[in-house]
C-alpha cells in the first residue's frame, strides 16, 4: 500500500507531500535557463489559500549541492522529459502523471 500524502496547515498555507503523481524526494526538472541542467528533487506542493497562490518546493541545483528553492508549478516537469538539454511534453501541472487504478 503506497504512503499517504503528508498535508499541513498554518493558517490559510497548505503544504503536501504529494502532487500530480510525484512524491517527496522524486527527482524532477526545472524548465529555467541555469535549472534545466541542474538536478532537482521534489519536497513539497504548497497552496496559500488566502491568496490562491501555488508553488512548489524543491531542493538541489548543481552536483553536490543542496539549496532549496521553490518555483511557480508550470515550470516543474517529470524527470522523464529531459531529452538532452531540451524538454519534451507538458509540464506536471498540464500533465498530471497519476498511477491507473
Amino acid at each position: 500500500m503506497p504512503p499517504r500524502p503528508a498535508v499541513s496547515r498554518h493558517g490559510a498555507v497548505v503544504r503536501s507531500t504529494h502532487w500530480n503523481g510525484v512524491k517527496s524526494g522524486d527527482p524532477v526538472v526545472v524548465n529555467g535557463p541555469k535549472e534545466r541542467r541542474q538536478q532537482w528533487v521534489f519536497v513539497a506542493h504548497v497552496v496559500n489559500e488566502a491568496t490562491n497562490d501555488e508553488w512548489v518546493e524543491v531542493r538541489g541545483g548543481r552536483v553536490g549541492e543542496a539549496k532549496g528553492r521553490s518555483f511557480r508549478t508550470g515550470v516543474i516537469y517529470p524527470s522523464g522529459a529531459r531529452r538532452g538539454s531540451r524538454l519534451t511534453g507538458l509540464s506536471l501541472a498540464e500533465a498530471p502523471q497519476l498511477p491507473f487504478a
